[in-house]
Parts: structure tokens; C-alpha cells; sequence
């Protein structure tokens, strides 16, 4: 499968896939949802690819804490169609005009899940990457 690339999904947030071996999937995933806890962040990414299917996950210190992000999808139609689960065990809180601080939710409320439909970008319409010396 043709994973290697850079991905964007509906909301402009981007899965760099640089590289593929064996079945085993590396690369980055960047966010572009001022609300996500990795938002201006770009977090390391690795997981499993067989065939058409694909599963990626992220994790690291998020704007509230410890957060994870896990992809699972399928390629379907030049789309990388994927669910997410999403996991932070803190949130930040406050009133307006008080200092706000970290406080630890329920398992309940750590969870979140959707849909997102990825897009592999040609070549013409990727940012130029850096040169390493």
C-alpha cells in the first residue's frame, strides 16, 4: 500500500507518514484544532499497516496533561477513512479571574471518539522540507 506521505484531513490536520517497513508505519502527526490537547505540537507517530488497513497512535504531554491519540483505517477510494480515540486523564479549570489548575476527570470523561477522512497530498502541494546537516 502507498502509505508513506503526508495526509490531511477535513479540518487540516496532518498525518507525515516518512516511513514504512515491514508493516510497521513511523512518522508525525500534527493538529490543526486549537481545542486539541496537542494543538502547536508535532507528535511522533508509529503503528501497523497490512495490506489496506492501518493502525496509528501518538502519545505525550498535552496542554492538560498526559494525552494519547490512536487512528485505525482503511484505504478506500484514494481516502484513508480512520475512527480516533482520543484519551486525556486531566483537564484545565477555572473561573474567570482565578488562576486555573489541573484536575483529574473520570474514566468516563477521558474518552473521546469520531471519524476523520485523510487525503494524501501530490508532492506540489507539500511544504518544503528542511535540509539536514
Amino acid at each position: 500500500m502507498p502509505w508513506l506521505g503526508r495526509w490531511r484531513n477535513q479540518y487540516g490536520s496532518v498525518l507525515d507518514i516518512t516511513g514504512e517497513d515491514g508493516g510497521r508505519i513511523e512518522g508525525t502527526f500534527r493538529t490543526a484544532l486549537e481545542d486539541s490537547s496537542f494543538y502547536g505540537q508535532t507528535v511522533p507517530i508509529s503503528g501497523i499497516a497490512h495490506g489496506d488497513v492501518i493502525g496509528v497512535t501518538a502519545a505525550g504531554e498535552g496542554t492538560a496533561g498526559p494525552a494519547a491519540v490512536s487512528y485505525t483505517g482503511i484505504l478506500r477510494d484514494g481516502k484513508l477513512e480512520t475512527m480516533w480515540l482520543t484519551v486525556a486523564g486531566s483537564t484545565i479549570t477555572g473561573k474567570e479571574g482565578e488562576t486555573a489548575s489541573r484536575k483529574q476527570v473520570g474514566t468516563w470523561r477521558a474518552f473521546g471518539t469520531s471519524l476523520d477522512t485523510f487525503i494524501k497530498e501530490q508532492p506540489s502541494q507539500q511544504a518544503p522540507r528542511a535540509f539536514r546537516l
